[in-house]
């Protein structure tokens, strides 16, 4: 039988250690990266309430702003926390290489030992302290700002990402009338060498409609391009991965029947995020006012300890007797005179305080003018919505009229490409009077205060 020998099984021990270290740590890495790489979920399909949902879970300034929530609720539990008694615990070792020597009735006499130790157990409680009073007092609506923040942010998101998704549904259906516009051009043009070829019209009809059809495709392929650029903007709103593919659903008639909105409506400064915002601000305000008084009030604490106290000339009996010693201190401190500082202070929190009341003033003139303006641009895109869909069946039952009397020769070609065009105008305009009304309409909400996303 073969026996391993002492320092070749140390050197076995240590290198088993070390590979299985090392596969630990390789796991975890992998885990990390596996963790940090994992991307968000992917929309079939999105609808615009699906989008808005998911720029509210997704983008990183929602999170942020919820990470702040939780900074701000554990920067008031450290600042609570000076409420309760405070424990601590204290040891020191100590060696005197030479002991003091003092004259004493004109002879040297050691004062002390050779070795020192010392344990302690202090306690101290705040019976009133006006910063601790100020973090009880504002302990709700320190929170309820960060919260409020946050509502703010989602809504202000919620605007834009709806505004975006309006947006690419616009170019969408300016590619998609361009594509149909090019398949009735071909035929045209198909219909134009015909002609051409019986003779019965000469190169001209054939060279115009080529040129439409070329505009057109042209058109076509710039739009597509600004589609990339919008879904891109889009996808970032939203958080939503780079590298993925996002395809939106949208159903035109039900967006039709969305347009309607109630133009009688009276604002409600209370309904506005950003009014309940500084109305919290004033809240946190008056309290500071009253921080700044409570400067001329005493701090009054109490505080404790008891003390285990070591000494022997020999370390090794060091510890075998105790020399125990306690106290209770009851604290009060108040400043005198500081130079006028702690009026300046109260002063500074009043203006402040009156700083907040022309804020609130300043926004509520803001807020009607601001519902003013989306008000006025509602009516008149809805206005405009409203003349652009009759022309868009006046277009089409003009176009209709002329394809058929040219085809029996009674109109030029002309004619036919001036009532394509106007036809396809009547459509794009359409569409994106369509997308401006609803864009203008979450303005008109905006103002309201009826978009507040908690």
């Amino acid at each position: 039988m073969k026996y391993w020998s002492k320092p070749q099984k140390t050197t076995r021990l240590a290198l088993s250690s070390a590979f299985l270290l090392l596969n630990l740590l390789s796991t975890a890495l992998a885990q990390g990266i596996q963790e940090t790489s994992r991307e968000a979920p992917v929309l079939e399909q999105a609808t615009l309430q699906e989008v808005v949902a998911y720029a509210i879970k997704n983008q990183p300034a929602i999170q942020q702003s919820l990470i702040d929530e939780q900074i701000t609720a554990n920067q008031v539990r450290a600042k609570l926390a000076d409420w309760y008694p405070q424990i601590g615990f204290n040891y020191n070792l100590q060696h005197n290489f030479i002991v003091q020597t003092s004259i004493i009735a004109g002879n040297p006499v050691k004062l002390g030992v050779n070795n020192v130790s010392a344990t302690q157990f202090t306690l101290s409680q705040q019976i009133f302290n006006r910063d601790v009073l100020l973090a009880k007092r504002t302990r709700g609506d320190v929170l309820f700002a960060a919260s409020q923040n946050t509502v703010n942010n989602k809504t202000d998101l919620a605007v834009s990402v709806s505004k975006a998704f309006y947006d690419v549904l616009a170019t969408t259906q300016q590619i998609r009338v361009a594509e149909e516009d090019i398949l009735r051009l071909e035929r045209s043009l198909k219909d134009a060498q015909n002609q051409y070829k019986s003779g019965i019209t000469d190169k001209i009809d054939y060279k115009r409609a080529t040129i439409s059809l070329n505009n057109t495709r042209a058109n076509k392929k710039s739009n597509e391009e600004v589609l990339k650029a919008k879904v891109e903007y889009l996808k970032t709103l939203m958080g939503y991965p780079l590298n993925k593919a996002l395809q939106i659903s949208y159903d035109t008639l039900q967006m039709e029947r969305e347009i309607a909105l109630d133009t009688l409506q009276n604002v409600d400064l209370n309904g506005r995020i950003e009014y309940q915002i500084l109305a919290t601000q004033k809240k946190l305000a008056e309290a500071n006012l009253q921080y700044n008084k409570w400067s001329y009030l005493p701090n009054l604490s109490l505080n404790g300890a008891y003390n285990l106290n070591f000494q022997n000339n020999h370390f090794s009996d060091l510890y075998n007797k105790n020399y125990p010693n306690s106290f209770g201190l009851l604290t009060l401190s108040l400043p005198i005179y500081q130079g006028g500082k702690r009026k300046a202070n109260t002063k500074q929190a009043e203006w402040q305080l009156k700083r907040l009341d022309w804020d609130l003033k300043g926004l509520q003139n803001n807020v009607n003018s601001e519902y003013a303006s989306a008000l006025a641009n509602y009516k008149g895109n809805l206005t405009n919505l409203l003349a652009q869909k009759e022309n868009v069946e006046l277009a089409r039952e003009v176009y209709d009229v002329i394809q058929l009397q040219y085809k029996s020769g009674i109109k030029t070609y002309l004619e036919v490409v001036t009532s394509e065009t106007d036809l396809r105008l009547a459509r794009i305009n359409y569409y994106n009077a369509l997308y401006l009304v609803l864009a203008s309409k979450i303005d008109v909400q905006k103002a309201l205060g009826q978009i507040n996303i908690q």
